[in-house]
């Protein structure tokens, strides 16, 4: 395989694309035997994988820069011709479920995925492709608001993510003085972002509505294929979380708050775990990929071919940029088998749990293409695809001395508590979109009313400094999750409960641990969810007792980290 950089962008041709894959079908529509049937899928498929690495060449270079004209136009074609393919995929559907060779692709492939393609037939609507159309123009003009959004900071030209690096300050007007700039920059924006929310609410309650759902959430919870629990069983989840995990983490602020000698823990202050400074790596970009590379290399053959393999063709964006897409992600290239880490570092650990979150996501694509035999098979829902990425970061502790020097023991006891801490705020914006889909007519201020209580139910200890725009709850804006992704930051709560259990079963026996990581990673999306976890040797994370069970590895491990800062 080339290097990324090396890879030829070539537009799709969509109408070949749809051509071929109808004579792909009209054959498997014809097939005298199974073998002619799986013939006509696998060649669809390949051609498929094709489709796909372009278009995730032109999503990534577009994210690089959102200001490169070439690759936003590309993006803009895509977003507009790509849902046009509704009714390609809908004859898809219906070729695989009604084929007499259904049982025998079932026996070979498992029966998850003719049970999907059932469950989301609804969805295959030709009447949602100008709403898609619709839906992704919008999330393009938010992803445009957002990178574009810059101010200057004592001299220097800061976006979002590089006034974050000054909010773990160790002096706190520069921490009050950064947080100001962060909260004016989305205020500056607010009435733009507002009415980018308001028409993709609109939007997506209209979908749900063609298709026969009462609320957008019953559709997003078949769209996202999570058909093992209901929103009743997410709800009784969150209710444990403020049971169980929001007191424990009120402990953890005031315990903060205690050692920086505050008499207000404000939220600028909430990111400097100890008065002398955060654990910062101790190199640059570079020698954090060598580092990485070695680490991998360490840990077991299997990262380590897949981590040489990123490194020699270079499948990382990692340095914030002006114009650069907010966040990270991973994303898998499944003609070449190569997975792509894309981020924004800026100096802070942050930079260090992108190459061990983002290389999970990545590790788990590499792996998995390479074992299951179908696209569908390879990556799962997002509540187990997290697991990959949030147990990595933990089972990477013990090589963390690299990056963090003689400050490793700050970074493994900010990082475990961090991911504790985080489980409150993920509830929140899950509860915040469950309650505006059940009043999807709310105005903009009435939203930043539902923010602002919610908060005093998931983040009790949140406090603004007086700051209106976020006292109001403006803070919502700020999750870029809930303009393009809705409600998929709930699955990082819930993968959270298995990355625990992974990493409490590798402080018991590291083998153990690997084990139950890399099987995980093996099955891919080869089966559902509940099976998924089991075959893992996991436990669900939605029975009653289930949180409690899951964080008490956590809690006690905090405490072993915490006699060593």
């Amino acid at each position: 395989m080339e290097k990324f950089s090396e890879i030829k962008y070539v537009r799709p041709d969509l109408k070949k694309f749809e051509a071929f894959e109808n004579e792909c079908l009209d054959r498997a529509e014809k097939a005298a035997s199974y073998e002619e049937f799986k013939k006509a899928l696998m060649d669809g498929e390949e051609v498929e994988k094709d489709l796909e690495d372009m278009i995730q060449v032109c999503y990534i270079r577009s994210t690089m820069n959102k200001a490169d004209e070439f690759y936003s136009k590309e993006q803009e074609y895509l977003d507009e011709e790509l849902p046009k393919l509704m009714n390609l995929n809908k004859r898809h559907s219906e070729v695989l479920l009604n084929s007499p060779f259904r049982k025998d692709f079932d026996k070979e492939f498992g029966k998850l995925i003719n049970e999907t393609e059932e469950k989301k037939l609804i969805l295959k609507d030709e009447r949602l492709v100008p709403l898609m159309i619709e839906e992704n123009k919008l999330s393009e003009e938010y992803s445009q608001i957002a990178a574009k959004c810059k101010c200057n900071f004592r001299g220097e030209e800061c976006n979002f993510y590089g006034l974050l690096r000054h909010m773990q300050s160790t002096d706190r007007a520069e921490r009050k003085e950064a947080f100001e700039a962060w909260a004016g920059l989305y205020e500056s924006v607010s009435e733009k972002l507002d009415g980018v929310y308001d028409k993709l609410v609109a939007l997506r309650v209209k979908k749900a509505e063609i298709v026969g759902f009462k609320n957008y959430r019953e559709f997003e919870l078949i769209n996202s294929e999570h058909f093992d629990y209901t929103k009743e069983d997410l709800a009784n989840f969150k209710k444990q979380v403020v049971e169980i995990i929001v007191p424990e983490v009120s402990k953890l602020y005031e315990e903060q708050r205690k050692r920086l000698g505050l008499d207000e823990l404000e939220y600028y202050d909430e990111q400097l775990i100890f008065p002398e400074g955060n654990a910062k790596p101790i190199g640059n970009k570079d020698q954090m990929v060598k580092w990485a590379q070695e680490m991998y290399g360490e840990l077991s053959p299997e990262t380590k071919e897949f981590f040489d393999f990123m490194v020699e063709h270079e499948l990382f964006d990692l340095e914030t940029k002006p114009n650069k897409h907010l966040g990270g992600y991973m994303t898998l290239l499944p003609k070449r088998q190569a997975p792509f880490i894309f981020s924004n570092f800026n100096g802070t650990s942050a930079d260090v749990e992108v190459l061990t979150h983002e290389a999970g996501h990545a590790f788990e694509g590499f792996v998995s293409s390479r074992i299951q035999p179908l696209s569908a098979m390879v990556m799962s829902t997002s509540d187990i695809d997290e697991i990959h990425s949030m147990s990595m970061e933990h089972l990477t502790y013990p090589w963390m001395d690299k990056f963090f020097g003689d400050k490793v023991h700050k970074f493994r006891y900010a990082h475990l508590t961090e991911a504790l801490k985080v489980i409150p705020y993920l509830c929140a914006v899950d509860e915040f979109q469950c309650r505006v889909f059940d009043n999807p007519t709310m105005s903009a201020e009435e939203r930043y009313g539902v923010w602002h209580d919610i908060e005093k139910i998931f983040l009790p200890w949140r406090k603004y400094d007086g700051n209106k725009f976020l006292e109001k709850g403006g803070f919502w804006m700020q999750k870029q999750h809930i303009f393009l992704y809705p409600f998929y930051y709930i699955d990082y709560a819930l993968a959270q409960m298995g990355a625990f259990e992974i990493y409490s079963k590798s402080l018991e026996n590291r083998e153990d641990g690997w084990n139950s990581y890399l099987t995980l990673c093996k099955m891919g999306g080869s089966r559902g969810y509940l099976d998924l976890l089991k075959g893992a040797g996991l436990h669900s994370p939605l029975a009653d007792g289930s949180v409690k069970n899951a964080v008490q590895g956590a809690l006690k491990q905090i405490k072993v980290f915490e006699r060593s800062i």
